[in-house]
């Protein structure tokens, strides 16, 4: 009985300095900490956020400063909002957070594991870096694919010519819609070598429904990415269908790939395009992969349909609503355009560099409306001290790629589009001016940035020049609603309607 109290009483007498330590640890641990927010039990900050939480997070700089924390669910999550913050962290710290974020419906089918945004940092990354910024998406390669591009925008104005007197006098069409379209079709030549969809197909092709689904389900937030212990019991039914059209898209995908095995198989002719090149892709030996899978050749495929359309349509949409609310941005640019292309030629690639004021356009379009405003979540590979902060190993960490473009230390009149400020200027969008990172920067920056400049500039170009363009009905400038929708990008809650008008003093040259 003695030795049992004698236990006791040093337990106590060991325990209690001990519990007392712990608890100034964790107080001075929670201090270095970047400041945020108090959270609810359990949810943490999640209910804070609102509809649109590149908005809502942006606001708390003025309260928290340009790193801010929050609890969302059971994640440790740090957020980015100024310039200066996202160059610190692209500069000295883009190793230590080089990881992704993966969430639970992306890791359906193993789609994360073959993704070249979502796959591990290592050598299998690596390989399908090298891949796109070497043998893909080089501009050597894009130069030799412009026909493809030229074909697919001309395919685009004939189909809005078609739908805009398809009535008895002009109507309004949905923009977002056409160029969606011609991307994909652009997209399914440059990877497939073929056309994929029109805009007569009643639901399109099996495999533009089944991308549409993946669209749409990834769009949705998921509780179970904050909960994960939720996840087998999938409350919303989101990772059920994710699978079903997930597994559609790689059957079809499967089915591209097998049929252009067979054709190789038979002596046919190579088409040069990006699946021969996934296909004709050799390891060097060093830990990589002798051949990609044909899984992995899928998935491929399926993000580049899924990282090209939606980008391209949702900031075509956003560039023509802000030049019909800016009307004296919409004279200049389709003045540079007539001077420099003329009045009875197409806009061309070629006359892209010549176009300075359309490149301002598209840069202050993504300045102002960053396809997807938190950029791809990345995660803390190791504890790291970032700006005098202590962040956890695993940290989910957000770039406010929209907050940052809006930054009033970097930007005169941040809120209002001027194109003008980008001209004569060397700001760009192509991960080295950190004040501007629609794409990213750093070692998992998107790598299709040289194609997506190529098919904006020819598409909003090719738009603007053919067209003029006026407001459905009775929708005014003043009254236009610039409400944004989070989604896999951040689209216009109201699809964009107008009315198209052919050229009185331009020949017909589109046939």
């Amino acid at each position: 009985m003695e030795s049992f109290w004698s236990f006791l009483v040093c337990s106590i007498i060991i325990l209690i300095p001990a519990l007392l330590l712990h608890r100034r640890w964790q107080k001075s641990r929670s201090y270095r900490l970047p400041p945020g927010p108090a959270g609810w039990p359990v949810f943490g900050n999640m209910l804070d956020l609102g509809t649109m939480p590149h908005k809502t997070l942006a606001g708390l700089k003025q309260y928290y400063g340009p790193v801010v924390w929050l609890k969302l669910g059971s994640l440790n999550t740090m957020v980015i909002l100024t310039a200066k913050a996202a160059t610190e962290l692209f500069k000295n710290h883009d190793l230590s957070f080089a990881e992704r974020t993966v969430t639970y419906l992306m890791q359906s089918h193993d789609y994360n594991k073959g993704s070249l945004a979502l796959a591990p940092y290592g050598t299998y990354w690596r390989v399908l870096r090298r891949i796109c910024t070497v043998e893909m998406l080089v501009n050597k390669r894009i130069n030799e694919t412009v026909s493809i591009r030229r074909k697919c925008v001309d395919d685009m104005l004939l189909w809005i010519q078609k739908e805009a007197n398809s009535g008895a006098k002009e109507r309004a069409i949905h923009l977002a819609r056409f160029v969606f379209l011609a991307s994909f079709n652009m997209l399914g030549n440059l990877m497939l070598s073929r056309d994929l969809v029109d805009p007569d197909s009643k639901e399109g092709s099996e495999f533009f429904s089944a991308m549409m689904g993946l669209m749409e389900w990834t769009g949705h937030p998921n509780i179970a990415d904050l909960f994960p212990w939720l996840r087998r019991l999938d409350f919303q039914g989101l990772r059920k269908k994710m699978d079903r059209d997930l597994g559609k898209a790689l059957m079809i995908a499967s089915g591209f790939v097998k049929e252009r095995i067979k054709e190789r198989q038979e002596g046919g002719e190579r088409k040069k395009d990006f699946l021969d090149v996934l296909l004709e892709f050799e390891g060097n030996g060093k830990d990589e992969p002798s051949k990609l899978s044909e899984q992995d050749i899928n998935i491929f495929i399926l993000e580049i349909f899924l990282a090209g359309s939606e980008t391209t349509s949702s900031t075509i949409e956003w560039a023509m609503t802000e030049l019909l609310c800016n009307p004296k941005s919409m004279i200049k640019v389709k003045a540079e355009l007539a001077k420099v292309v003329g009045p009875k030629k197409k806009f061309e690639e070629s006359d892209i560099d010549n176009a300075h004021y359309l490149l301002a356009v598209v840069k202050e379009t993504l300045r102002l409306h960053p396809p997807i405003p938190f950029l791809v979540p990345r995660k803390a590979i190791q504890e790291t001290n970032f700006l005098g902060y202590h962040i956890p190993k695993n940290t989910q960490l957000f770039v406010n790629a929209w907050a940052i473009g809006r930054d009033p230390e970097c930007w005169d009149d941040p809120n209002s589009f001027k194109p003008e400020r980008f001209l004569g200027s060397k700001i760009d969008y192509k991960g080295q001016h950190f004040e501007m990172i629609p794409f990213g920067a750093g070692r998992r920056m998107c790598a299709g940035v040289p194609l997506a400049h190529r098919m904006l500039h020819l598409g909003l170009g090719s738009l603007l020049h053919e067209f003029d363009w006026e407001f459905d009905g009775h929708v005014t400038r003043e009254t236009m609603d610039m409400k944004d929708k989070m989604g896999v990008t951040v689209r216009k809650l109201e699809p964009l309607k107008v009315v198209p008008k052919k050229h009185t003093n331009i020949t017909e040259e589109v046939q």
